[in-house]
């Protein structure tokens, strides 16, 4: 009798192998290895921008290389999770997103950089909930959209009226801080949902309407900070005043610039070594890369991010399920308006809106939310493989 047990728990746990092995071998390989690709020059690019100033010489490359190793980790479990069960717990994830940011406009709130967006854990430590705000809104606009109404194939109007008021409810709440960056890429979110869930035309008319005179408003009734009218001031006429609201804009510029075809190599960009453009671990990540890996090591990057982008786009094409259809699309649309906002900044051609590039920039929050959007399109991945296996 125990041999009997004993051999069917070696056959069961054969099985399991097997399946985690067949799991494996469904991953979009290409889409880690471009994932990887970028976190590694991401790290590279950190420690160029922080070895002269940071903390230990090594401090920031060393928690960002801990950040990425946990993101890792959240990657992992997402993707172990069936997208379909992720759909049952899209309210749970909600609505601990809005505690966060409940918890970041109440007294534990901390101000960085002008945005009350963040929470202090001690130790040099912060979490900032908006980034985690992403994923729950994605997930509950999905869940909510993914249900078409009888004898159609469009979403019912409840379920887009309910969507429409948890965004709000969610950008109002960012916009609280304030974080504009932030609430633009929750506005792209929801209006990428609505689109992919076929939403009918004169829902996304009248939206469009609706944010043009909100946008209007902001700007005729002065809502904005200072900071962020300066941003919008610099963007306009970047020369109205190099050494005042100006500077970010013109030594970016001057940094993108001076990096040429080749670069000037790795460690050795005397803008990123004189710190000239602030934020440049960050929010101006891409300078550094312009000016250490020229415009080849640039172009790079921006096709490494261009793959990820296309191979969220297969996985969103080939899935069958309205839900997973959703996400992975919505998921695309946010990387890719994140990436084109923050290179675009680096650039002149889009005002600083303080966005950082996924998977190159410093971070930790946001480091956490990427990677977890990727575990998400590689479990959307793996169970449509299976479905066809």
């Amino acid at each position: 009798m125990a041999e009997r047990v004993l051999r069917s728990g070696r056959r069961g746990y054969g099985r399991r192998m097997v399946g985690a092995q067949s799991s494996l071998w469904r991953l979009d390989g290409v889409l880690l290895v471009a994932v990887a690709a970028l976190s590694v020059v991401g790290t590279l690019l950190v420690w160029s921008s922080t070895r002269t100033w940071a903390p230990g010489s090594t401090g920031l490359v060393k928690k960002h290389m801990l950040n990425l190793g946990i993101g890792v980790v959240l990657c992992a479990m997402t993707t172990a999770v069936d997208h379909r069960a992720m759909r049952a717990y899209a309210p749970l994830v909600f609505l601990l997103s809005l505690v966060g940011l409940g918890l970041v406009i109440s007294p534990l709130g901390a101000t960085i950089n002008g945005s009350h967006s963040w929470i202090l854990l001690g130790g040099g430590f912060a979490v900032q909930p908006s980034e985690f705000a992403k994923l729950g809104l994605l997930l509950i606009l999905a869940m909510l959209l993914a249900q078409p109404a009888e004898g159609s194939d469009r979403p019912r109007t409840f379920d887009v009226v309910l969507a429409l008021c948890v965004a709000a409810l969610t950008l109002g709440m960012v916009m609280l801080q304030p974080d504009l960056g932030t609430a633009l890429v929750l506005a792209v979110i929801t209006a990428a949902a609505l689109i992919i869930g076929g939403v009918r035309k004169r829902w996304i008319v009248g939206l469009t309407l609706v944010a043009a005179t909100g946008v209007f408003l902001v700007f005729r009734l002065q809502l904005l900070e200072p900071y962020q009218i300066a941003r919008f001031t610099a963007f306009l006429d970047p020369g109205v005043d190099p050494r005042g609201v100006g500077y970010n804009s013109t030594q970016s510029l001057i940094a993108i610039g001076s990096g040429g075809l080749f670069g000037k190599g790795w460690l050795h960009g005397g803008q990123t070594t004189g710190r000239f453009v602030p934020e440049q671990h960050t929010d101006f990540i891409f300078t550094v890369a312009g000016e250490e890996f020229g415009f080849l090591g640039s172009v790079t990057i921006v096709l490494l991010l261009g793959v990820v982008l296309l191979r969220g786009l297969r996985i969103a094409r080939q899935c069958d399920d309205r839900f997973g259809t959703l996400v992975a699309g919505t998921i695309v649309c946010w990387f890719a308006f994140q990436t084109f906002v923050n290179i675009g900044m680096t650039i002149g051609i889009m005002p600083i809106t303080g966005l950082p590039l996924p998977f190159v920039s410093y971070g930790g929050t946001a480091t956490f939310a990427n990677l977890i959007a990727v575990g998400l399109l590689q479990s959307i991945r793996i169970r449509e493989q299976q479905q066809y296996a």
